[in-house]
């Protein structure tokens, strides 16, 4: 079984201004990705806005990914279902079509208590048929935070289980304990929150982070700076991106979108989630002094053909 590590960006789901996927902007977000040095892709997580996605468009982008990526980098997946039956379908799809792994929330709308969350995990190994299964381990609304003795029991009761991605506040001492308690059983894990507590989870044992895609390019060089033993060097950089991620952290979907579309990656800063507000001109201000910061580690823009 293949070892996952590094920066693996949660793609965006890109849509024209009407609502319907924008399926160019999607090829061209992992062409980005690539470019940018990323060690493996996830989609339709969270961030892609997996809730907002008909079952067909969810089919859609993750056959779209694969096609795209080729191989080149491990695709993670996202299965998360509403009942076992909808995850294991989900799982099912995604290795047909080539997924490296798969990553699994617990059931998010009618909450499962330990023994369903048990046989949901049990059910979602089988079906990945080998594959890496990751627990995205994260808060409501649409997560169950699992604490470090249950996640621990997953991987007992479901051998399949090899990462998590750990995003319960705080994330850092809780990916410590989980290092210690699971042993060999935890081939790693990762940091999420895109990537704004990445320093103190590597420092920690993480094995990488799934931030959005926006800032790939910047996350990447951290954690090869890291990587090298160049600690200084990916300190100074993470300082560099520090305000970026933390005015993103404000506006979540919405900010990812409007920073891809600024560069060049997406048509449209079309979003469905719900939640997310618009930046308004005070928020684009300090992103543009954010951006000239970083201008000399990040790729140049090129507007969308």
């Amino acid at each position: 079984m293949t070892r996952f590590a590094g920066i693996f960006p949660i793609l965006q789901t890109p849509f024209y201004e009407d609502g319907a996927v924008d399926v160019d902007s999607l090829r061209r977000e992992v062409a980005f990705c690539l470019q940018a040095g990323a060690h493996g892709l996830v989609i339709p997580a969270n961030a892609s806005e997996f809730f907002t996605l008909s079952d067909a468009e969810r089919l859609q982008v993750t056959e779209v990914v694969l096609s795209e990526a080729r191989g080149r980098v491990p695709v993670i997946i996202s299965c998360n279902g509403v009942s076992t039956p909808a995850a294991v379908a989900f799982t099912r799809h995604a290795i047909t079509h080539g997924a490296d792994g798969i990553m699994v929330l617990p059931p998010y709308v009618r909450r499962a208590g330990e023994a369903g969350v048990l046989a949901y995990y049990e059910a979602v190994t089988k079906a990945a048929e080998g594959r890496a299964v990751i627990v995205q381990n994260t808060e409501p609304p649409l997560g169950t935070p699992l604490s470090t003795a249950a996640l621990v029991k997953l991987m007992e009761r479901a051998p399949g289980i090899r990462y998590v991605k750990e995003e319960v506040t705080p994330s850092g001492q809780r990916m410590s304990a989980l290092l210690k308690a699971a042993g060999e059983r935890l081939h790693g894990a990762f940091g999420g929150q895109n990537g704004i507590w990445m320093l103190n989870e590597l420092d920690r044992g993480s094995c990488g982070n799934m931030p959005n895609c926006a800032t790939v390019d910047a996350h990447v060089q951290i954690f090869n700076f890291y990587q090298a033993g160049r600690r200084d060097e990916a300190e100074a950089l993470y300082f560099r991106l520090l305000p970026l991620l933390t005015l993103g952290s404000q506006y979540g979907v919405a900010f990812a979108k409007d920073l891809l579309h600024r560069r060049g990656v997406i048509r449209t800063k079309a979003v469905r989630d719900p939640q997310p507000a618009s930046l308004d001109q005070w928020d684009h201000a300090d992103l543009d002094r954010y951006l000239e910061r970083l201008r000399p580690v990040m790729m140049p823009a090129h507007p969308p053909r």
